[in-house]
């Protein structure tokens, strides 16, 4: 057993089993370490990796869970051997706490793709203690996991922390960023909306692509695509064949590859970011007739996490968000199953987690 001076109180609101409702939770946080930043938590994103959580979608799940890795906060203690932070900045933990530091991706700073990740909630630390996420009034976390939160970023802006580098790090990487070629972006939900922002930000010109036109407007509108496309309208699909450089799929549900396989150019990359339950059909065909790829991508490493915050800033890319107070979650949740938000529910736990 720890000993309770190891431990700091720290309440939040959790769920205890599948059903997923969450409700007031009062726990323990590890004290801070030589190397641990604690901080006050702010604002917290809600994701929908973390519907799926709650409700054990993924058959991983540990309870009691405080689910949340979109979270911004301000410093309040720092270890004596911290040397990036001080008391009073504003820092952001995205999806990850841990990694084993030592291996060929850690070693590359792509700590999201370490087989000894740990997950910022829904994780066990290596000395068997549950990781529990930012729906909750402290966090402690090793410096190496926390950014600089920019001082012109607003910290309701947290959805940057997974929404925003899950897609700006395939844009990089896959050389999705060149002024002047044509991305497609699939669905117009928390990830979709961002990538349209990044997508534009790198001088690029984007297509939203979407079952339904109700979405039209406000991507064109609001979100500054240049084009739209309904997926399932035959002849605009047929009419857009071949024109898109590469395609960033944020859809988590089961959906056709071909038609999406077949808006891209010769050499063109269609890459998954949105997680499936189950597997898609994946013809090979058309990715042999015109040396297609598809690819998938996850998160980003700590140091492109920063450089995607710092490049938000600059750039003044925000999420759109809905912010609500911690005692609207559980309904917040009902929401975005439903798909009502646009686009990303934001607790507002520095001004309403109340004890009481």
């Amino acid at each position: 057993m720890e000993k309770s001076h190891e431990n700091v109180e720290a309440f939040g609101w959790a769920a205890r089993d599948t059903s997923g409702v969450l409700s007031p939770f009062d726990f323990s946080r590890r004290v801070t370490s030589e190397k641990d930043v604690q901080f006050k938590v702010m604002y917290c994103g809600i994701c929908h990796s973390d519907l799926h959580q709650l409700k054990n979608e993924w058959s991983n799940s540990i309870y009691p869970m405080v689910p949340g890795h979109e979270v911004v906060g301000v410093v309040t203690e720092i270890g004596s051997k911290v040397e990036k932070f001080k008391i009073g900045d504003k820092v952001g933990v995205g999806c990850l706490v841990g990694s084993c530091r030592k291996c060929e991706n850690c070693d590359n700073d792509l700590e999201n793709y370490c087989r000894d990740q740990i997950m910022t909630y829904n994780g066990v630390y290596t000395d068997g203690i549950p990781t529990y996420g930012g729906y909750s009034d402290i966090m402690v976390t090793n410096e190496h996991y926390v950014v600089h939160w920019p001082e012109n970023l607003p910290m309701e802006a947290a959805p940057l922390l997974c929404a925003g580098i899950t897609t700006y790090s395939p844009l990089r990487y896959f050389g999705l960023d060149k002024p002047g070629m044509h991305i497609g972006v699939v669905g117009l939900g928390g990830l979709g909306h961002m990538a349209v922002k990044f997508a534009k930000a790198f001088g690029t010109k984007v297509t939203v692509i979407s079952t339904s036109v109700s979405k039209k407007d406000e991507a064109i509108d609001r979100l500054g695509a240049d084009s739209f496309l309904v997926s399932r309208d035959p002849d605009q699909m047929q009419g857009a064949a071949g024109s898109l450089d590469g395609i960033i799929d944020t859809v988590s549900v089961i959906h056709p590859l071909l038609p999406l396989i077949n808006l891209l150019k010769t050499h063109g990359k269609l890459v998954m970011v949105g997680a499936p339950e189950k597997p898609l059909e994946l013809p090979v065909f058309p990715l042999l007739l015109g040396r297609k790829l598809v690819a998938g991508s996850a998160i980003g490493g700590m140091k492109e996490t920063q450089e995607m915050v710092d490049f938000a800033a600059k750039h003044n890319i925000t999420p759109n968000v809905e912010v609500v107070p911690m005692d609207y979650v559980n309904k917040a949740l009902e929401r975005l199953l439903k798909s009502d938000v646009k686009y990303r529910f934001v607790l507002d736990i520095g001004n309403t987690l109340n004890k009481n």
